[in-house]
C-alpha cells in the first residue's frame, strides 16, 4: 500500500504537459484517467494517482531543487520504452537508462517534463 493519496507536479503548459504524460507514462501502463475540470490532467492505474496541473494560485509552476518523483516500472524495457517515450514527447533527458550502482538489481531512467519537474521510472528486478 502506497503512503500517498497522490502527487501533484505544475505545469506551464498543459496540453504539452499532457503529450509529455501521454506518451511517457503509457510506457509504464499508467493511463491518462481523464481532465479535473480545465486545469488538471488525472494518471494512474484505475485511480486517480497523479496529477498535471495549472498550480491553483494562478502563479507560475516551478520545479523542485533536489525534487524527484519515481515510477515504477515492472521490466528494464518499460525504463528505456518510458525514457524514449518521454524525450520523444518533449522531456529532456537527466539520465539514460542503464544500471544504478546503490542497490545490484537498480535500473533507471531520468527525464525532465516540459515544465522542468525531475522524473525517473525505475525497475528492480534481474535482468531484462
Amino acid at each position: 500500500m502506497s503512503i500517498f493519496t497522490h502527487v501533484c507536479l505544475g505545469a506551464l503548459d498543459l496540453p504539452a504537459s499532457k503529450k509529455f504524460y501521454d506518451a511517457a507514462l503509457s510506457a509504464l501502463d499508467i493511463g491518462c484517467i481523464g481532465p479535473m475540470g480545465d486545469r488538471a490532467w488525472m494518471y494512474g492505474k484505475g485511480a486517480p494517482e497523479f496529477l498535471v496541473l495549472l498550480p491553483a494560485n494562478g502563479s507560475s509552476a516551478t520545479f523542485a531543487n533536489g525534487g524527484t518523483l519515481g515510477f515504477a516500472a515492472t521490466t528494464r524495457a518499460q525504463v528505456r520504452a518510458f525514457h524514449e517515450a518521454g524525450l520523444a514527447a518533449g522531456g529532456t533527458d537527466e539520465g539514460a537508462a542503464g544500471p544504478r550502482a546503490f542497490t545490484p538489481t537498480a535500473y533507471a531512467a531520468y527525464l525532465r517534463d516540459p515544465a522542468g519537474n525531475k522524473l525517473c521510472a525505475y525497475c528492480f528486478a534481474d535482468g531484462e
